[in-house]
């Protein structure tokens, strides 16, 4: 499994980095690559482009609805319709309740809304667990202000000869579902977006601190703090969590661009 960091600021697209996006990419049995993408936040489908044609996108996983996680399906929705060398197969997305509509919408720009020719949309609540390509999703709520997903997502190795397992918090405080997704992980993707110093995001967001914990807790293998707003210090944040998990290489911080092979 392939993982890049398409973007990762919190809240709103940075100066280095658009919101929440993240492509993973796999192989079947017959060596067909799979394209999924995590979240399409404010300015991801400009930056996704340097890393795939968006023709190519197999399916699109939303968190939960707030614009930092899902605004840029709008573009995307008017490249799958008008693109001159469009598919005709309608992309799956799979968002929290209430997304269909919210996208459409967003969509419409103030015309009455219609269900979309290009998305297929499925519920989270319908389908918490699925099958996709070489892909296995499980999802689970999380703590957040709006109904927001965790994911755990595994594909087979076959440099590891077994199957490898990635994990993304969305949005969320402590979570107990949070740890169960992430449990033992090889790569956990969590949110840390704020500092026990000067913040009070309990029930919204993670510190530093308290994501350093929910990775101890689950024993996640590799753990990657993202979702960072820009007025925030990303070392400090990196340094509440190294005080609960100690000076390991084992756990970083979320970059644009960045790539990791399980």
């Amino acid at each position: 499994m392939k993982i890049t960091v398409v973007g990762c600021s919190g809240s709103f697209a940075g100066p280095d980095s658009p919101a929440s996006c993240y492509l993973l990419q796999a192989r079947d049995a017959v060596n067909r690559e799979w394209s999924l993408v995590l979240d399409m936040g404010s300015g991801s489908l400009g930056t996704l482009q340097n890393f795939l044609d968006p023709s190519e996108i197999d399916a699109v996983l939303i968190s939960h609805l707030h614009p930092d996680h899902c605004v840029d399906l709008s573009g995307l929705r008017v490249w799958r319709e008008y693109h001159p060398e469009r598919s005709h197969e309608r992309l799956p997305v799979h968002l929290p309740v209430g997304g269909p509509q919210y996208i459409n919408a967003i969509c419409a720009g103030g015309e009455e809304a219609e269900d979309s020719a290009v998305f297929d949309y499925h519920l989270w609540e319908d389908a918490p667990s699925f099958k996709f390509g070489p892909f296995t999703v499980e999802s689970l709520p999380v703590n957040h202000p709006v109904p927001a997903v965790g994911m755990r997502i595994s594909a087979f190795s076959k440099n590891a000869d077994r199957d490898v397992t990635f994990c993304f918090s969305g949005d969320t405080d402590v979570s107990d579902n949070l740890v169960t997704l992430a449990t033992g992980v090889d790569l956990f993707f969590v949110e840390a977006g704020f500092t026990e110093a000067r913040d009070e995001p309990h029930g919204i967001h993670l510190t530093g601190r308290r994501a350093g914990e929910v990775a101890m807790r689950a024993g996640a293998k590799r753990t990657v703090l993202t979702h960072i707003p820009p007025w925030n210090d990303r070392q400090e944040i990196l340094a509440e969590a190294r005080d609960v998990m100690g000076d390991s290489d084992a756990l970083e911080l979320a970059s644009p661009g960045a790539v990791y092979r399980l």
